[in-house]
């Protein structure tokens, strides 16, 4: 089984005035919280830490910034900038930061990423987003963001100039012969690249890293998404809902990976869940019964995050009566649609979604740890992403109480076996 580590508000802010929040003032901005989960998740044995981000701060809920900084949700630092603290500080864990392929250009990407990939030690990824708010485009430029399909067919070709670039030397290029070349003319190439949305002459002024090529990480749940990550993707990120869901989606990405030419454990599918653990079942359902109805008391939330995601104003609209037509929506279209299916009215929506759980894990470890091996065998997946709220609490629970009942189970690896973020990844 692969685990990875979903930090769902990136290089930001988790938990503010919650309890076991930490020092949440003092980490602010601060590597330190980051350092402390990425040497925790090696240890675990865990795959890769994601770091999400935006480059937004929402105003569409309600026409003001107060549903983004009240609790610091939206507060987001650049997180490529803490990829190498995070790489000096384990050996082999993945570090994944994410790129928005609309704004960044090709080449700017490839070079940092491939610098990356030789300061890590080829232990970097890179996940691919396409963006989804108005208030994003507009901060580079733009006056409305790009239609939703066609932002896929542009990170499409994103994503085939970087490769290019990345293969712009030969592997063997470098010879460092003593009093000789460094490298070998012959085998560095421009890549000439002229198409519809993006031109590149290339190559790349920095030899290959050890990778070769960063490790492609990509989440999309509509047909453009899973499009995009059956031809790119070394790990997709799924939040299909249930066990048949999971198993479904499992079973389409198999069969777009063999349209492209690829095997189906060419991607690792890692799925979104959040246990919830308790020493016993009972204190974990306890728990769970609690941040239910913290839930059911915070509407303005999910509506706020609706807000963001369709970049559609739901203050607007009656939270009791039927769901508004949402097909004008050119943001998050799957994540969008999975909330929809939760209810049939926006209240209902706010107080039973569960934004990043494919299944419900709740329980004590060995509770937990069994649910997990079982849905494994059942779905035919690779694995588990998980997304609790980056608290030390929340990280000592997962690292040093599930982790190992994984590995008692003999589902989670003992020891890294590779050199690579890649090789780990894709080994069995």
């Amino acid at each position: 089984m692969h685990l990875g580590w979903f930090a769902t508000t990136g290089f930001g802010v988790y938990g503010w005035e919650d309890p076991w929040a930490g020092n949440v003032a003092s980490d602010l901005g601060r590597p330190g919280l980051f350092v402390d989960l990425a040497t925790s998740l090696e240890r675990a044995g865990f795959d890769y830490l994601m770091l999400e981000d935006s480059s937004v701060l929402p105003d569409v809920y309600r026409g003001t910034f107060e549903s983004s900084v009240r609790r610091g949700t939206h507060v987001r630092f650049d997180p490529v900038p803490l990829v190498p603290l995070l790489a000096n500080a384990t050996q082999h864990l993945g570090i994944v930061a994410t790129v928005a392929t609309t704004f960044y250009p090709p080449f700017l990407a490839a070079r940092l990423f491939a610098t990356l990939d030789h300061l890590s030690g080829g232990r970097v990824g890179l996940n691919l987003v396409t963006a989804s708010a108005d208030g994003a485009a507009q901060n580079y430029g733009l006056t409305k963001h790009v239609e939703h399909d066609r932002r896929y067919e542009m990170a499409d070709e994103w994503i085939t100039v970087c490769k290019e670039l990345w293969s712009s030397w030969d592997r063997d290029a470098l010879t460092l012969e003593p009093g000789g070349a460094f490298a070998d003319h012959e085998r560095i190439h421009t890549i000439d690249h002229v198409g519809e949305h993006y031109s590149s002459r290339g190559p790349l002024n920095l030899p290959p890293g050890p990778q070769g090529r960063p490790v492609i990480c990509q989440a999309g749940a509509s047909p453009a998404g899973r499009a995009f990550g059956a031809r790119h993707a070394d790990t997709i990120i799924a939040a299909q809902t249930g066990v048949d869901a999971m198993r479904a989606y499992r079973e389409d990405i198999s069969r777009r990976l063999l349209e492209n030419g690829r095997k189906p454990e060419d991607a690792k599918v890692l799925y979104l869940v959040n246990p919830i653990l308790g020493d016993t079942d009972d204190d974990a359902f306890r728990k769970r019964d609690r941040l239910r109805q913290v839930q059911s008391g915070h509407v303005d939330r999910v509506l706020a995050a609706l807000s963001y995601f369709t970049s559609m104003d739901f203050s607007q609209f009656d939270v009791d009566a039927p769901l508004p037509d949402l097909s004008g929506n050119n943001g998050h279209q799957g994540t969008v649609a999975d909330m929809v299916r939760t209810g049939k009215t926006l209240r209902e929506i706010a107080t039973t979604h569960k934004a990043t759980e494919s299944i419900e894990l709740c329980g004590s470890v060995e509770t937990v740890a069994d649910r997990m091996e079982e849905v494994m065998a059942e779905v035919g997946g690779d694995g588990f992403l998980i997304a609790a709220p980056v608290t030390r609490k929340n990280v000592t629970e997962i690292t040093d109480g599930l982790a190992p009942a994984l590995r008692r189970r003999g589902v989670l690896r003992h020891r890294y076996e590779h050199a690579t973020f890649r090789d780990n990844l894709l080994s069995t």
